[in-house]
């Protein structure tokens, strides 16, 4: 379907489109169309995208929805809710939509042996999630020693630890936990030592996010973490005080944690799509289980949508149209995200790997190699801190960056004045984006202020803006569990949208295993006594220079 004309020809048409003089330009849209602000937003009840401040005109919107219609998105949105194998080089579903589903919705995906009742396994297993939680926060499950767990440690890394720590601290920061949360990811072991200065083992619940049980991080950080426990507590603690998060029940068993204390989840949940699975069991600890449940309803009410609304209409589809327009039609290579709520503070993060591991491919479904760019890289940071370091790149750098607002009109503050001043200041970033200061206006301004001519001819050309930089902004009624949930989930569906009409796989991730594999014959030859050999030139020196550092060599 990816090779067809049809398809071939919409790709061209947007080409064409972005060929034309003032393709990039936005204001003169915005003077052509008093309307254009409403003609270019959409919204699912108090979620607005409002994409006006792009040079998306009504003929590149045309040919844009043309475009997912010719790469056949209909038909792959059929097939992802369907369970089939859309993630096509492992051979698996992606039904990370039954994880937030009801358990009678009838979400299914298709296995080599047969079909899971995706929605009924997750619904069963969420209810054990749900007890469990509330044996927790009831008292009725403590510790070794008889004392109530006031803290949860998650041990995980990649989709085990961004998207769960972005949700808790997302659900937290505000009203406070119901318990402390912690986080280890790093095998850097400087952020153990930390936490064990900070945790009483004795009140610290261990939750070891691992599906195979064998990711070489989470295991190392894991044996430290029950080193840690044991010796506080005695050997026998360890059954008490750690969950698994995994499906090798028999890696966890020897590890020492007990049958009942381990959540698993299916082949058809990716690592970065799991928070919604017992991966995020953190979640459900620290902010409660009501917050939770909210988080998933909201997600599965952009699931939802995704499925049913026409592509015109549709938050996940415009706002993939738009970053490929920004990307295969004007050639921009970085996206900004600005949170301007210090509860999205690692939503940017949780974003990258989102983004730039599901779609920072090179090779498409056919084996070839893509013939147009792929994923963008993807930064950003917590708004107002953002203009106060890479915004002046943003604004004034030679490289155009499309940047996502994204807003809570409402606080969960008690200080009114501060949360204007907020929205005032991200309005304001979006609107100088997009209008720029011009070398006259600055030299006028420059007068007006008493400026001598010879100053107004040296300083202003750095005071000029060039505006016309695109941005999108993301505004809701106020950041709760649900509308958490909704946003994710916008964002998950963006990303296989693009990924599909890009014809990539967004659901494997290839790119990371050979550091890994590569990292565990390099770790034998850091042993003492050992001898490195088979690398290039450089790795080789790198190694003998660190064992000469440590006394090694």
């Amino acid at each position: 379907m990816h090779g067809d004309s049809i398809l071939t020809d919409a790709w061209r048409r947007v080409a064409e489109l972005a060929s034309q003089p003032g393709a990039n330009l936005i204001r003169p849209l915005f003077g052509a169309d008093d309307q254009r602000a409403r003609r270019f937003s959409a919204s699912l009840d108090d979620l607005t995208l409002d994409f006006s401040k792009t040079s998306i005109g009504a003929e590149t919107l045309v040919a844009l929805l043309d475009l997912a219609h010719a790469a056949g998105l209909a038909g792959f949105r059929d097939r992802l809710f369907a369970g089939e194998a859309v993630n096509t080089t492992e051979g698996r579903a992606a039904m990370h939509m039954a994880l937030r589903a009801p358990a009678d919705a009838g979400l299914r995906a298709v296995l080599p042996e047969g079909v899971d009742d995706a929605s009924g396994l997750a619904a069963r297993e969420r209810d054990r999630m749900r007890r469990f939680v509330a044996s927790v926060h009831d008292g009725s499950l403590r510790g070794a020693t008889g004392q109530p767990f006031d803290t949860v440690l998650n041990i995980g890394i990649g989709g085990s630890d961004l998207g769960p720590r972005m949700a808790t601290e997302a659900l937290t920061l505000a009203r406070g936990p119901l318990m402390r949360a912690r986080f280890l990811s790093n095998v850097d072991g400087h952020g153990f030592m930390a936490l064990a200065r900070e945790l009483d083992p004795a009140r610290t619940l261990v939750l070891v996010a691992s599906k195979s049980f064998t990711t070489q991080e989470t295991a190392e950080n894991a044996r430290a973490v029950r080193r840690w426990v044991a010796g506080a507590l005695g050997e026998g603690a360890v059954g008490d005080h750690f969950v698994a998060l995994s499906t090798n029940l028999k890696a966890v068993a020897s590890f020492g944690i007990r049958p009942e204390r381990v959540f698993g989840f299916r082949d058809w949940v990716g690592g970065r799509y799991s928070l919604w699975s017992p991966v995020g069991l953190s979640i459900a600890l620290a902010a409660g289980w009501d917050a939770f449940q909210a988080m998933l309803d909201g997600a599965r009410a952009m699931d939802v949508h995704f499925q049913a609304a026409d592509f015109a209409d549709n938050l996940p589809v415009l706002l993939a149209l738009t970053g490929i327009w920004h990307v295969n039609g004007l050639g921009l290579r970085s996206h900004c995200v600005l949170a301007y709520d210090d509860r999205l503070a690692r939503f940017p993060a949780y974003l990258q790997q989102l983004e730039m591991e599901s779609n920072g491919k090179s090779v498409g479904l056919d084996g070839h190699p893509v013939p147009r760019p792929t994923c963008p890289v993807v930064f950003g940071g917590p708004g107002t801190d953002a203009q106060h370091s890479f915004m002046q790149l943003v604004h004034q750098g030679t490289s155009v960056i499309p940047v996502d607002f994204i807003l809570a009109a409402e606080a969960d503050h008690e200080r009114p004045d501060a949360h204007r001043m907020l929205a005032a200041n991200a309005f304001a970033q979006s609107e100088a984006l997009l209008r720029g200061k011009a070398r006259a206006e600055v030299e006028a301004e420059m007068r007006a202020h008493g400026a001598s001519e010879p100053e107004i001819q040296a300083v202003a050309p750095h005071r000029v803006f060039s505006g016309d930089r695109p941005s999108t902004t993301i505004m809701f009624r106020r950041l709760d569990a649900y509308a958490l949930g909704r946003l994710i989930a916008l964002y998950e569906h963006k990303v296989a949208v693009q990924g599909w009409i890009w014809g990539i796989n967004s659901f494997d991730q290839w790119g990371v295993e050979l550091g890994k594999v590569l990292a565990r014959g390099i770790l034998s030859e850091l042993a003492p006594g050992a001898r490195p050999g088979g690398h290039d030139g450089s790795t080789a020196s790198l190694i003998a220079r660190f064992r000469a550092l440590r006394g090694e060599s």
